[in-house]
């Protein structure tokens, strides 16, 4: 499917970043991960399933042994009146243990920050030697909470997107650009 593709079921917008654009920059963070990362024990986890295209694109373009793992989060709007607050639940934990493991979290978007938050702390519990993050997209001026970003693919606008792991109503998760969503 390419961008002029029209799929009825999804409003599919202009291309915001091709194929190529993506490529460049997830080559440019393998080389500065595999830097930083060389002689450790290296563990990129994903939370689904958003960023599991990035994940792995990611670990090819990361020259060192690496282990992948996937932790799924649900999260829902408690209180009606107040959109920031929201409860938090682990669906699928990690299965092997962190400890003596350097954790390299991969997102695909940072917004507010207050889900990445809960994730932090969830996985200090389980004492990693180390513990950082790398997002795909980063939308730092919609921070509520502080959240350190070691490595960030893109920063962008307020903006929604389709393609490279974003999906509209479960859909076009698999296009290799990112396009804005028509809604």
């Amino acid at each position: 499917m390419n961008a002029d593709t029209k799929d009825c079921s999804t409003p599919i917008g202009p291309v915001f970043l091709t194929r190529e654009d993506i490529a460049r920059r997830i080559e440019e963070i393998g080389r500065d991960i595999t830097n930083d990362y060389r002689g450790k024990n290296l563990l990129l986890l994903s939370v689904l399933k958003g960023a599991v295209i990035f994940m792995a694109d990611l670990a090819r373009a990361v020259d060192l042994p690496l282990e992948m793992e996937y932790l799924a989060i649900t999260s829902y709007q408690q209180d009606h009146d107040d959109p920031h607050h929201r409860t938090i639940r682990i669906t699928k934990d990690i299965a092997h243990p962190l400890h003596n493991k350097d954790v390299l979290i991969v997102e695909d978007i940072i917004d507010t920050g207050l889900t990445l938050y809960y994730i932090l702390r969830f996985l200090a519990a389980k004492e990693p030697r180390s513990l950082e993050v790398c997002t795909f997209l980063d939308r730092p001026y919609r921070r509520l909470v502080d959240i350190d970003v070691r490595y960030t693919g893109f920063t962008v606008p307020d903006t929604f997107f389709v393609g490279y792991g974003f999906d509209f109503r479960q859909r076009s998760r698999n296009l290799p650009y990112l396009a804005e969503l028509r809604i």
